[in-house]
């Protein structure tokens, strides 16, 4: 399995037991989707190792203790602590209306209602207070906050976003 065909669900946190187990902080809004898995992806030494479980339990909102197969005592959970949690893209749960996966985006086109078609979204910064759609407008690099009022509609079937920003926005970018 490539890292390129996951996506991150959370990270080994801290040890619960002598016996083992682990608990993982998720980076998910609904941790209960999880509680029931099979098994996961455990990234060590830049690889992504399939991991069984035992058993699992849903504790603290957002944090899941898990039982590994063949994680046995203390030593074993130390190896693997700090560890990053994947899974593969198809266990996402769908999504439809406005919302959306960051990735699920990527290449689709962006329009303003009132500026026309803008260019084509190769990104998304996370990293700024407000995540942002990082745009390529025929090489020039236009930045949308990801606003939910701004977000008019989510058109996957065609593969395009249509927007509605303050006048001006789209200008200081392209003129």
């Amino acid at each position: 399995m490539r890292k390129e065909d996951c996506f991150y669900l959370g990270k080994i946190v801290r040890k619960h037991s002598f016996r083992g187990e682990v608990v993982a902080k998720l980076d998910t809004d609904e941790p209960a989707l999880y509680n029931n898995l099979e098994s996961v992806f455990v990234m060590l030494n830049n690889n992504l190792v399939p991991f069984f479980i035992e058993k699992s339990l849903l504790r603290k909102g957002n944090q899941l203790r898990l039982k590994f197969e063949d994680v046995e005592d203390e030593a074993a959970a130390d190896a693997i602590m700090g560890a990053a949690l994947y899974l593969p893209i198809a266990f996402l749960p769908k999504l439809s209306g406005k919302k959306f996966y960051f990735h699920e985006i990527i290449q689709f086109e962006i329009e303003d209602v009132n500026y026309g078609k803008i260019g084509v979204i190769t990104g998304v910064n996370d990293t700024t207070a407000q995540p942002l759609f990082e745009i390529d407008a025929n090489g020039k690099e236009v930045f949308i906050p990801m606003i939910d009022n701004f977000i008019k509609e989510v058109d996957r079937q065609n593969r395009k976003i249509i927007v509605e920003t303050p006048e001006g926005l789209i200008d200081l970018y392209l003129d």
